[in-house]
């Protein structure tokens, strides 16, 4: 539904029938997933029976079944919005204590035809709740999309990456990551990578990998560039080979592969990268 995927806004290939006009699909099913949200302190829904769905060019978001959800939490709210693939949205704010998240849940009372299942579900925003739990983990960013496939091979393709005609790296043991609907991303070791770097508080989490600090890179002719490069040091279990090597955004870089120039992908990262390093210090990690 995101990046490339065949549902997405922009998929890379084809199908042999009619798909949804680009950016319309959606999709619903129900999770087998125990699924809890803590505001405040306190668990404000909790859930064994929620609907993911997903909607085309956006991250999957759960609906919690309304006798799942703190009934005493909810305040009504007087905001609306509609949604052409939905129909129209009403809102609750959330209060716990003295803690209120201003039209912080929305549900649809009379979804569009084509989103019966969502009839008076809740669903909450989730950067605005302080916790999510799929089962006894907490999960950050967005739910994990159980379509979503990470793979983490070793290649010896030879791998040349450069700048304005400026060698970075050159490495024939790179790890090769191929996530759904992303580009290839190719993890290099630290001791392949010859340009000048320099520490960045920037920081981000993925849902799928963890969390990943930056460096910029000092060009020969004295250009910084910032957040060039990412890496994770403690990245999550079914990453864990990509530990401490670092990655060039290859939409910012010159990559020739076995000889053969690459053409830089053209994604939302193309311009560089928004820094969370004061989310994550909300979240406590």
């Amino acid at each position: 539904m995101t990046g490339n995927g065949p549902l997405s806004r922009a998929p890379e290939g084809t199908f042999n029938f009619e798909p949804p006009t680009p950016g319309q699909a959606l999709y619903l099913e129900p999770s087998p997933k125990w699924v809890r949200v803590v505001l405040g302190g306190e668990t404000i829904a909790d859930s064994r029976s929620t609907l993911l769905v997903q909607e085309s060019g956006h991250q999957p978001v759960y609906y919690f079944p309304p006798g799942d959800v703190r009934a005493d939490a909810l305040e009504p709210s007087d905001r609306h919005t509609r949604c052409p693939k939905k129909g129209e949205a009403s809102y609750h704010s959330i209060r716990v204590g003295e803690r209120v998240v201003e039209n912080g849940a929305w549900y649809y009372p009379e979804p569009l035809e084509g989103a019966a299942p969502l009839r008076g579900l809740l669903a909450f925003y989730w950067d605005r709740m302080d916790h999510w739990y799929e089962e006894d983990e907490e999960v950050f960013v967005h739910p994990r999309d159980p379509y979503h496939r990470v793979d983490v091979l070793p290649t010896s393709r030879r791998i040349r990456i450069s700048l304005d005609g400026e060698v970075l790296a050159e490495s024939d043991r790179a790890m090769a990551l191929f996530e759904s609907n992303l580009p290839t991303r190719w993890y290099l070791p630290r001791e392949d990578v010859r340009a000048e770097l320099e520490r960045s508080d920037t920081a981000t989490r993925c849902p799928y990998k963890g969390i990943a600090s930056y460096y910029a890179v000092r060009l020969a002719g004295g250009e910084t560039v910032k957040d060039l490069i990412w890496h994770y040091d403690d990245p999550l279990a079914a990453v864990q080979n990509i530990a401490g090597r670092l990655c060039f955004f290859n939409e910012r870089v010159d990559v020739v592969l076995d000889g053969e120039p690459e053409g830089r992908p053209e994604t939302v990262w193309k311009h560089g990268v928004k820094s969370e390093a004061a989310a994550i210090a909300r979240n406590g990690s």
